[in-house]
């Protein structure tokens, strides 16, 4: 964070609400950036890092207080693709933490604490199928544990402020993920992504939350990647089973067709539903896929009674 380093995202989480960022992606693209490639918005990590800097320097900018680095897809498997070793690719990883911070350093109004959460994104990222909108991959929890922590490890080491286990579909991998994060040394989120009132695997969302209540580690639950219209009964589920701070994060409401690479349909975001997810108690609201700054400052505005920062 920027300044009053004494004050932990959980701290402030708790006399919430904060502004979350929007899609890395759709920034990256809109400044021109191709990312049609299995490796996706993380292809630039190594191509061009002060792009990354540039898009959550525009979030941190538009008014939120947290910023998801570009580490979603990026993983050791995704980069040995491309011939990047272990060694380059944990690097790499770190350079996500190291270029969110860079740009928080850079926003004009110092005084505001800025937060910088680590994206991990599920076992289905790294295939660039889709698989994370369907999840069941056919693996045990132990070998999807064993995917997960060694890039967890290496993102914890580079000391963000919390780790976002995100666009998870299915309780099988937050388990995984839940036993992948003890130990580490840094706090964590766990986010669905879902259909309704289920994971995309179909679990009702009661039993998907329920094991996150009892790790410490765990400072927030929430859903992101999901139709607007499904975050608001989410919100009440995620806070009744865990008794934790609620994060969300929902697309624009359009949809990604994994075959074509495009997103079809049109945004269904507006900020009357981020006024109803601030009353139904969400603490951290921001937005994913398809939402720019122009939303975040709006989200901003509507969170912090006022215009943004």
């Amino acid at each position: 964070m920027t300044s009053d380093t004494t004050r932990t995202l959980a701290d402030a989480l708790a006399s919430g609400p904060l502004v979350l960022d929007g899609g890395m992606s759709n920034q990256l693209e809109s400044a021109g950036h191709d990312l049609s490639d299995g490796l996706w918005s993380a292809r630039l990590l190594a191509e061009r890092p002060e792009a990354i800097t540039e898009a959550h320097l525009a979030y941190y900018e538009a008014g939120a207080d947290v910023a998801i680095t570009s580490s979603y897809q990026a993983t050791f498997e995704g980069f040995a693709r491309r011939g990047t070793g272990r060694e380059r690719a944990a690097e790499l990883l770190t350079l996500s933490v190291e270029s969110a911070r860079e740009a928080a350093r850079q926003v004009k109004d110092s005084s505001r604490p800025l937060w910088v959460a680590a994206s991990v994104g599920p076992y289905g990222a790294m295939l660039a199928d889709g698989s994370e909108y369907r999840g069941r991959y056919g693996l045990t929890v132990a070998e999807l544990e064993a995917f997960h922590r060694p890039r967890l490890e290496v993102l914890a080491a580079a000391r963000p402020d919390v780790l976002a286990l995100e666009t998870i579909p299915d309780s099988d991998e937050a388990e995984a993920l839940l036993r992948a994060v003890r130990g580490l040394g840094v706090p964590a989120w766990l986010s669905y992504t879902v259909a309704g009132d289920r994971t995309r695997a179909g679990q009702p969302l009661e039993e998907a939350f329920a094991p996150a209540a009892d790790v410490d580690e765990i400072v927030a639950v929430g859903v992101n990647c999901c139709a607007p219209e499904d975050v608001e009964g989410a919100i009440g589920t995620a806070a009744r089973v865990t008794g934790k701070p609620v994060v969300v994060y929902p697309n624009s409401g359009e949809v990604w067709d994994a075959g074509a690479r495009a997103w079809t349909g049109r945004s269904r975001f507006t900020t009357a539903q981020v006024t109803g997810w601030q009353r139904a108690g969400a603490r951290l609201i921001g937005g994913c896929c398809r939402v720019g700054p122009e939303a975040i400052t709006a989200i901003a505005g509507t969170v912090r009674g006022g215009s943004a920062a």
